[in-house]
């Protein structure tokens, strides 16, 4: 139940409840946290009894823990009956990043930018020059209802 807290959170919390509760209260406190602990499992544990009854004997496999959406879908695809760890498989998503920069840098080495000469620049901006101005049949088109 309290599998996180560690050696020096529970010496804490039991100097806290020393100093809240005084000692000679102290028992008496902790049986009634356990009593009401002890409760409230047998609670959950009746009820889950109750639903388990009620849904009948199809559902005699079924565990709380699958409402967990993570826990169902780890148990969904675990069983793997779509297929899913073959698809998984077959796709490697590095070779297809390598095939599509090779088909990109094939085509910018195809095609040469008209600006420049040399090798080095191929496919590159130069982003010294500054921009031409359009000219007035350039003009980038005007929608009257977007404005």
């Amino acid at each position: 139940m309290f599998n996180d807290i560690g050696p020096l959170e529970l010496v804490t919390i039991i100097v806290i409840a020393v100093l809240v509760f005084g000692p000679d209260k102290l028992p008496k406190v902790i049986q009634d946290v356990t009593r009401t602990i002890r409760k409230i499992r047998e609670f959950s544990e009746s009820a889950k009894h109750d639903i388990r009854s009620e849904l009948g004997p199809e559902f005699k496999d079924f565990e709380f823990e699958d409402l967990n959406p993570k826990a169902f879908l780890r148990k969904q695809l675990d069983s793997d009956e779509l297929g899913l760890k073959e698809i998984r498989n077959g796709f490697d998503l590095k070779k297809e990043m390598a095939e599509v920069t090779d088909a990109v840098n094939s085509r910018d080495g195809d095609a040469p930018s008209p600006s420049s000469s040399s090798p080095s620049s191929v496919g590159r901006i130069d982003m010294t020059k500054k921009p031409e101005d359009p000219g007035p049949d350039d003009r980038p088109p005007f929608d009257a209802d977007a404005t």
